[in-house]
């Protein structure tokens, strides 16, 4: 039951939501999640930690760099989130993904260049 509670408190936040949002676009790591959702560095590793803890998002390390994403291996956990995302208008997130995109291309022509 714990572990039921712990999946419906990480989708009950704002921010944790909008997190999620964006790892529908594909892996991000916390450097990026900063600019894009606009938020602090503690604000958002605290986020990713109770995503994490409730088996929402998984992590890949990459040099000092950890990476995140859903973490679609638990079917009942996967279709929760994608029902919650499926809820959320791209409209509502305007401005975040419009950050998303700069970030992303800021790093696609860091490593092209």
């Amino acid at each position: 039951m714990q572990e039921l509670i712990s999946v419906f408190k990480a989708l009950s936040d704002e921010t944790r939501l909008k997190m999620l949002k964006v790892f529908q676009k594909g892996e991000i790591c916390v450097c990026d999640l900063v600019s894009v959702l606009d938020t602090s560095q503690p604000r958002i590793s605290f986020h990713l930690n109770v995503l994490k803890e409730a088996g929402l998002i998984k992590d890949r390390k990459q040099g000092k760099w950890v990476h995140y994403s859903i973490d679609d291996s638990d079917m009942f956990r996967r279709f929760l989130v994608l029902s919650a995302m499926e809820k959320i208008p791209d409209g509502a997130m305007t401005e975040d993904f419009s950050r998303l995109k700069k970030v992303l291309t800021v790093k696609n022509k860091s490593r092209c260049g």
